[in-house]
Parts: structure tokens; C-alpha cells; sequence
């Protein structure tokens, strides 16, 4: 059965970083692209980054502007997401997740499996 389980969302102040994990079982990790999503309250499910399988390859969504950096750790199971001089606008439930069978992708529904989610509040 596979499992992702992300971990490290919490309340941060305007301007504060954060590190999310996803730890992943069940599955050759080395043999899939990894990704992370977020959901804010009324609004799609949106891209927010994605790594290849191997972690050579990064790819981002326009409004991380920089500030966020996707990694993996093919010997821990686990994929990162530090992100940076957090905006309000930042604050959602952030999803990993993993697609088999691809070099990477920024589309929701060439994922596979997702995690449930973690909950990041930027404010003051």
C-alpha cells in the first residue's frame, strides 16, 4: 500500500520560512516524479512544484518567484519543500504527491498518489 505522509506545515509568520516533508512507502521511490500541490480555502488544487525522479530536474509555478526550492532524498523516501519569505497569500493545505511512468509533470492528474495533506498558515 502506498503512503505519503507530509509533515512540518504549522502557522509562520509574513516573511518566515518553512520546511515540508513527505515521507514515502510502498513504492520504488527512485521511480517516480514527486510533486507538491496546495489547496486554499474555495480554490482549485494548483502546481506548485515538481522534481524528477533522479532530483536533477526541478520545475516551478510562476508565483513561487524564487522563493521556494523542491528536493528528494532517494535514500530517506522523502521529498522537501523549503520554502521562503512566506506570504499571506502562501497560507493552504499543501499535498505531495507521486507520478509513475513520467519524467515529471505539473498537471494534478498526471499524479498518481497523493498524501493528506499539511496545513500552513502564514499570519501574523
Amino acid at each position: 500500500q502506498v503512503q505519503l505522509v507530509e509533515s512540518g506545515g504549522g502557522l509562520v509568520q509574513p516573511g518566515g520560512p518553512l520546511r515540508l516533508s513527505c515521507a514515502a512507502s510502498g513504492l520504488t521511490f527512485g521511480r517516480v516524479a514527486m510533486g507538491w500541490f496546495r489547496q486554499a480555502p474555495g480554490k482549485e488544487r494548483e502546481f506548485v512544484a515538481t522534481v524528477t525522479r533522479s532530483g536533477g530536474g526541478t520545475s516551478y509555478a510562476d508565483f513561487v518567484k524564487g522563493r521556494f526550492t523542491i528536493s528528494r532524498d532517494n535514500a530517506k523516501n522523502t521529498v522537501y519543500l523549503q520554502m521562503n519569505s512566506l506570504e499571506p497569500e502562501d497560507t493552504a493545505v499543501y499535498y505531495c504527491a507521486a507520478a509513475r511512468g513520467v519524467f515529471s509533470t505539473r498537471q494534478r492528474d498526471g499524479y498518481d498518489y497523493w498524501g493528506q495533506g499539511t496545513q500552513v498558515i502564514v499570519s501574523e
